[in-house]
């Protein structure tokens, strides 16, 4: 008689799944698959056997956006700023170097109980003579990272990777007012590509560089040059490695991005930070107004900023190897600048890279 009673539900209720847990799961259960998928694209590819592509269907690119990335994005940020206690922090973070390869005898810091959280660990600094800066050549890279791909842009179309383009105006979006940028009016007609070039007898180039979990997560200036603008594309964080890169067409366009331009002595420059999953926090250091992965967002939309003002008519310069922006975990970095037809890359597509070296020069 003591006994409380307990309230039971049928078995139909208990077993009951809503819409949304199906699509998550489902949708969370096709991206593992594909995480193992690039797995063994990897394997071969370190085999020096060539891939062919295979693009993903329409329906694979909304199963796989219909995991709830920039959600888990977001509480993966949370995470990490959670402060650990001084004992779990050594073997919590030698977890991390051990998968991901990091140096640490290149970090400012060394200690491992210095850093109170992942977040903190994530974004260290380096020692300042770990990357020197080419001063010879015109270019160098961004960040730390493995060259994707890298060479002209033909027909308004950009390769992410070998075989699998993006367009060029869906990706920076419209073109940004002339006045702003400082740049002559290009006759009208002219297609999108054409009206970047700025001076006669230049040529569009590209360069995607793809950061690791285990790189170095900041990244700096790639040349002298000056801001004029920022564009922000809230959007899908879905995975940017070299595999998926291979299987979604345009995966950089579905991605939150940022993107800066402006230019250089030879004319239009740009920077583009692309998000992914798990790094939808994009920092950039001059732009305090600049919010990433917002919990509200309109599909397809994007927010301009100008730097230009009555104050400062020339914009943000930028010194080649400057401090420029991180990221919370590691994900891409597009150059998209013009240049003369001798300019020349010192790359090989697939080769790592560290910051400060150089991409190529006249």
């Amino acid at each position: 008689t003591d006994r409380k009673k307990l309230h039971t539900a049928s078995v139909g209720q208990v077993f009951r799944l809503r819409p949304f847990h199906v699509l998550v799961a489902t949708g969370g259960g096709y991206a593992g698959y594909r995480k193992y998928e690039d797995y063994k694209l990897e394997q071969l590819e370190k085999r020096g056997i060539e891939v062919p592509v295979k693009l993903a269907s329409e329906w694979e690119v909304a199963l796989y956006k219909s995991v709830p990335t920039r959600l888990l994005s977001r509480a993966w940020g949370r995470l990490n700023q959670v402060e650990l206690p001084t004992w779990l922090r050594k073997p919590v973070y030698s977890l991390y170097i051990w998968t991901f390869g990091v140096n640490m005898k290149e970090a400012a810091v060394e200690d491992l109980h210095h850093y109170r959280n992942l977040s903190e660990f994530f974004r260290r600094k380096l020692k300042p003579q770990a990357r020197p800066v080419c001063c010879v050549h015109s270019v160098i890279s961004p960040s730390d990272g493995k060259i994707l791909n890298f060479g002209q842009v033909k027909n308004c179309e950009v390769e992410q990777v070998k075989g699998v383009t993006y367009s060029l105006e869906s990706f920076l979006g419209p073109r940004i007012s002339t006045e702003e940028m400082h740049f002559s009016q290009a006759p009208p007609g002219n297609s999108f590509q054409k009206q970047l070039v700025t001076k006669e007898g230049n040529e569009l180039y590209h360069c995607v560089i793809y950061l690791a979990p285990g790189d170095y997560h900041c990244f700096h200036s790639p040349t002298d040059w000056t801001v004029s603008h920022r564009r922000h594309f809230p959007g899908s964080l879905m995975s940017v490695n070299p595999g998926v890169a291979r299987w979604i067409k345009e995966l950089f366009c579905h991605n939150e991005r940022v993107v800066l331009t402006g230019d250089w002595k030879h004319g239009f420059f740009s920077l583009t930070a692309v998000g992914a999953t798990n790094v939808g926090s994009i920092r950039i250091y001059f732009d305090q107004d600049l919010h990433t992965n917002s919990p509200s967002y309109s599909k397809g939309s994007y927010n301009d900023f100008s730097f230009i003002s009555n104050n400062n008519k020339e914009g943000i310069p930028m010194r080649k190897g400057e401090h420029l922006g991180e990221f919370n975990l590691g994900s891409t970095i597009v150059l998209i600048f013009e240049a003369p037809k001798d300019f020349r890359f010192n790359l090989k597509a697939g080769q790592k890279i560290r910051f400060g070296e150089a991409l190529g020069s006249l």
